[in-house]
This record gives C-alpha cells, sequence and structure tokens, in this order.
C-alpha cells in the first residue's frame, strides 16, 4: 500500500521514526510529508533514513512542482495516514483548508483519510475539536484512537497517540477505536 504520512506538530511527532520503521516493516510504501512545526519535534533525516525517501514539506517546490507534483503525489496514495493529527490540523481539514502541503493532499486525493489523533485531554475534549471530529467523520474520515493514559503535560486522560505497532495493526485491519 502507498501511504502518505502526514506527520503535525505535536510531542506524539517522536514516534513517527517508529511508525514509518514498521510501516515499511510491513511492506508498506510511506511518503513522509511534514508540516513546519512538526520539525520542532523530529528530524526529516530520520524519518527519510526509515522510509527511503525524501521528505517533503514544501507545497511550493520549485524543484518538485514543475510538473504539478503535489497532485501525483495525491493520485499516489492508497491511504493517507495522519500521525499526529493535531486539534489545529484536524480543524483545518475539517473547514476544507489548504494552507500547506499536507492539507492541499488531503483535499486533492480520493484516498481515505485516517487520524491518529494526539493531543492534550482537555484540547481532544473542547466542544470545538470534538465537533471537528463529528465532521471528519460525517465525510469519510477513519479516526484510530487517541488512548487514555498519560500526556506529556502530565496530565492523564483521552488525546494520546497510540503507540505505532497499534496504528499498524489498525490501519491494516479497518478497526477504528
Amino acid at each position: 500500500m502507498n501511504i502518505i504520512l502526514g506527520i503535525c506538530g505535536g510531542i506524539a511527532a517522536y514516534k513517527t521514526p517508529d511508525l514509518v520503521r514498521k510501516l515499511v516493516k510491513a511492506d508498506h510504501r510511506v511518503q513522509v510529508v511534514m508540516t513546519h512545526s512538526a520539525h520542532e519535534f523530529v528530524a526529516p533525516l530520520s524519518l527519510q533514513t526509515v522510509s527511503g525517501r525524501p521528505v517533503r514539506s514544501e507545497l511550493f517546490d520549485p524543484q518538485a512542482e514543475s510538473a504539478m507534483d503535489h497532485i501525483e503525489l495525491a493520485r499516489w496514495a492508497d491511504t493517507l495516514l495522519i500521525a499526529p493529527a493535531t486539534a489545529h490540523k484536524l480543524a483545518e481539514l475539517a473547514h476544507g483548508m489548504s494552507g500547506d502541503l499536507l492539507t492541499t493532499l488531503c483535499l486533492a486525493s480520493t484516498a481515505p483519510l485516517v487520524l491518529a489523533p494526539a493531543m492534550n485531554q482537555q484540547m481532544w475534549a473542547h466542544p470545538a475539536t470534538q465537533g471537528n471530529v463529528e465532521t471528519l467523520l460525517a465525510r469519510g474520515a477513519r479516526l484510530i484512537g487517541p488512548a487514555q493514559g498519560e500526556q506529556a503535560c502530565g496530565e492523564t486522560g483521552y488525546g494520546r497517540m497510540l503507540e505505532p505497532e497499534q496504528i499498524v495493526a489498525e490501519l491494516e485491519s479497518g478497526v477504528t477505536c
């Protein structure tokens, strides 16, 4: 399966090199697309090393866009997986915004959208976030997680991104939680 893995800027991004490694080990081809804030949490070189592909971040990349590469990339994908999916990215997706490469790919692709949310438990419980999730689910997006547990901020509750092996298993089985 061709998977675009969108990585957003949240602390759970530290899990993504392991997620990529596990997806590749399961015989998937993974193209990583990082938001600018994701660069604050994980190095593109690490993701390139485990995926075997250059990491993409820029919507307006003169070298890649000579042939409308973002459209070709959107067509290449069998699945769009966003992990971690932050509250901000969920809001952008729910409102059809396309201000970066990742959101543009989501609008340009017919591939299924799978979201692995990760955020503080208060952010996850907020009515705005829940409304955005409902909108995305109504449009056919699939949710994997979040899990309940201790969070980086020291709080406990729903909002933890699932562990990489859980994401791979649920992605492959079609089960949501």
